[in-house]
């Protein structure tokens, strides 16, 4: 589940890194691409690779992903305002969400549950940060040689999601290429021989 979430994040960080449009509808295409795919890992990773008592915070975030990835792929209603909306809302109810179920999961003894506590962490850090840009903002600059450009709310914006992206990707690459530990698994225990040796 971990590689099928870091394989869908970081096919939006490409998208968002390599698209010299960051409109909303463009930010919003990506988005609800992503969302929605990484809804479905979550959900089948739930049924699939999760047991029965530990399936709630999978089942919550896929759920709240996929709804938000249905109302973005909207064309319709497509806005810098609904990107904005849409997005911080996410990201904090399942930032907040993932963070607690992982610090719940800490204390007794849930595998992975680190994991869970940093992308939740990661993704309140995506809400607060779209929280403070100003969608309305607007910057116009010049470049001697090249033209006059713009610098935007929105593309403050799907810039920001598109580093929350590529952070996540990351981080859940490496944790999902890890070696697991089996939970309950205690130190290694020497080997008859080791014993021998060590007499």
């Amino acid at each position: 589940m971990q590689v099928g979430r870091a394989l869908f994040a970081a096919v939006a960080a490409i998208m968002i890194t390599f698209s010299a449009d960051h409109s909303a509808e463009v930010g919003l295409a990506v988005f609800s691409g992503w969302a929605v795919a990484t809804g479905l890992v979550l959900l089948l990773g739930a049924g699939l690779a999760h047991p029965r008592g530990r399936r709630a915070l999978p089942v919550l975030v896929g759920v709240l992903t996929m709804l938000a990835g249905m109302i973005g792929g909207l064309p319709g209603i497509r806005s810098t305002t609904l990107f904005f909306a849409l997005v911080i809302t996410w990201a904090l109810a399942t930032g907040i969400a993932e963070a607690a179920f992982g610090i719940r999961g800490l204390r007794t003894g849930v595998p992975d549950s680190r994991d869970a506590v940093l992308i939740g962490a990661f993704t309140i850090a995506l809400g607060v940060g779209l929280l403070v840009v100003d969608p309305a903002y607007r910057l116009d600059y010049v470049i001697d040689g090249a033209g006059s450009f713009a610098l935007t709310g929105i593309a403050i914006g799907v810039g920001i999601f598109g580093g929350y992206a590529a952070l996540v990707a990351v981080f859940l690459g490496i944790a999902g290429f890890s070696p697991k530990r089996e939970p309950g698994a205690g130190p290694a225990q020497p080997t008859e021989q080791s014993v021998g040796e060590s007499a």
